[in-house]
């Protein structure tokens, strides 16, 4: 089901091209130095074929909540969605925006020195320059008010969200954004289900960031119920 992003209107760089890719449920957002459309959809269509073909052989890896082993057969995309399941102890499609974000938009590197891919609310970022990526947290007094800055001269980075209050996606807690930084989106996606997973309130709201902080390979973490937010570690929040 297509579902109305209208917080992209506050993503946008002049600077860059901007362009959208779409293909059944999955609906990204990227920006680069070129127009890459058709090379972004080939990609797409690659590591969604990858994805559905292992779920029909092992229709496991779409439901189960708890981590899962690759079993053969398994391509790195899948392999490495295990991994950060076992890394955050959550299920493996936990991890799939970022994982989508973080193949597409390393491979789009061949083609052009700055990318941002966005599937979701979950970001694959290489950026040249400082960008500020802002955080969607639905009705809270936040959205779209604040956001991470991203520094241009460490890599690339994945700035992924879950909530409880917005979008389609399962969560079993109650934050309007558990954003979580990390080198590797993959990794960002996954932590961020646990930690909004966790957050049944405001009260909440430390324990989520331990919880976000435990797992190998997280820099930073925010968290948002309504009016209240916490954060830790490498994020730099600034106004948007």
């Amino acid at each position: 089901m297509f579902e109305a992003r209208d917080y992209r209107n506050h993503m946008r760089s002049e600077e860059l091209q901007t362009f959208n890719v779409t293909i059944e449920e999955s609906d990204l957002q990227i920006s680069a130095e070129y127009d890459l459309t058709i090379e972004a959809k080939m990609l797409l269509a690659k590591y969604r074929h990858e994805i559905t073909s292992y779920i029909k052989r092992y229709p496991e890896f779409l439901t189960s909540l708890k981590p899962l082993s690759p079993r053969p057969g398994a391509t790195y995309i899948i392999k490495e969605m295990c991994e950060a399941g076992y890394s955050a102890n959550v299920g493996p499609m936990a991890a799939v925006a970022g994982a989508i974000s973080k193949y597409i938009g390393k491979s789009l590197l061949k083609y052009t020195d700055e990318v941002i891919v966005e599937n979701g609310g979950d970001v694959f970022i290489k950026p040249k320059k400082q960008r500020k990526v802002a955080i969607y947290a639905g009705n809270s007094v936040f959205s779209n008010r604040i956001g991470i800055s991203v520094p241009y001269d460490t890599g690339e980075y994945g700035i992924c969200t879950s909530s409880g209050t917005v979008g389609h996606s399962l969560s079993f807690g109650k934050a309007d954004a558990a954003v979580v930084l990390s080198k590797d989106a993959v990794i960002a996606d996954a932590a961020a289900t646990a930690t909004a997973n966790v957050v049944k309130s405001a009260d909440d709201i430390e324990r989520g960031l331990n919880t976000a902080m435990a797992i190998a390979g997280v820099e930073g973490a925010v968290i948002i119920v309504g009016d209240r937010i916490g954060a830790y570690g490498l994020v730099n929040i600034t106004k948007i």
